[in-house]
This record gives C-alpha cells, structure tokens and sequence, in this order.
C-alpha cells in the first residue's frame, strides 16, 4: 500500500460526524508532504492504531500508556510504512502480545487527530491516526509491553469507566451501531 492508496483511503472514509470530516480535511493536506509517514515529521505524522474488539463484539482491548497515563487503543508509528493496516496490525501485536488477531475490515475504521505533549527530547505534534477494527481473542494471554502500564479487556458498556477520551468513545459506539 503506497501514499496513492492512503489518499484515495481517506477520499472515500464517511466520517461518522463533522469532526472527522474536518480531519479528513487535514489529513489530505499532510499527505502532501513527502514525509508525512515519519515521526520525526513536524508539526504531526501519520500513525496507525487497532480499536481491538472481542468475537462476540462486547469487549474492547485497551493499553494504559504509559508516557500519556491514559486508556487509549493500541497505536503507534508508520516509521516510514505507508501500509497502515500492517502498522496498525503490528502495534497491536506488539502492544498486547496477542498473536491471533484478525483485521475485519482493510478500510479505515476511524480517524482522529490528536495533540502529542512536548518531551524533553521531542516537540509538541500531532498524530494524525488512522484505525482499523481488529478482532481479538479473549482466551489469548495479554503481554504488558514496556510502552504500557496495563492491558485489559473492557466492556464496551463500562468503557465511560475507563476513558472520556471522545475518539475512542466513538469507536465503541460505531461498534455498537453496527
């Protein structure tokens, strides 16, 4: 999958309201530039993220990250790789340790930009995300990666409990509406 197939993506996504139809605004800007793929791509970059529901759709996989303190989806950099799925696909394995996971869907299932705060050795950006609808497998064992304090599967239904971020508020309800 190359940058052509990325725009041509993100043209044809339906955003589920006027907030994603503005990112869809933003992202096509981005994917002007030639190193839109690259985390050292300032002022944001492109990154991929898996919304990793259980089989009977109930439950959603979530990370406590670590450097943000918060429940977010599994996510991180293209690095480069323009077959988003597959950074989507890798980050998720990389972040759970869950092996078996299936991609329900090659189209895009969401997207968001979101502020990244400013690090001792790395500006203030944006993550311009592109996520995919994984699914998982509850009676795989979850691995705690170094970039986590916690893995765990939560109930769509208790999601409030766990998060207010609005994106991934969406993402349940997309679920749940479908």
């Amino acid at each position: 999958m190359g940058r052509d197939k990325v725009i041509e993506d993100i043209k044809s996504y339906s955003g589920a309201d006027a907030k994603e139809e503005d990112f869809k605004k933003r992202f096509l800007i981005l994917l002007e530039h030639p190193h839109a793929f690259e985390r050292t791509h300032l002022p944001g970059h492109i990154t991929g993220s898996a919304f990793i529901i259980s089989e009977d759709h109930t439950q959603t996989l979530l990370v406590h990250h670590a450097k943000l303190n918060r429940w977010l989806q599994p996510g991180g950099h293209a690095d480069g790789d323009t077959d988003v799925a597959r950074v989507a696909m890798r980050e998720a394995n990389e972040e759970t340790g869950l092996i078996h996971l299936t991609l329900s869907s090659p189209r895009i299932f969401d997207i968001d930009i979101h502020p990244i705060p400013q690090r001792k050795d790395f500006g203030a950006h944006d993550h311009y995300d592109i996520r995919y609808l994984v699914t998982g497998s509850m009676d795989e064992k979850i691995i705690v990666s170094e970039e986590s304090h916690d893995v765990k599967w939560v109930k769509l239904s208790e999601l409030e409990n766990y998060t207010n971020e609005s994106s991934v508020l969406r993402m349940r309800d997309k679920v749940s509406n479908s």
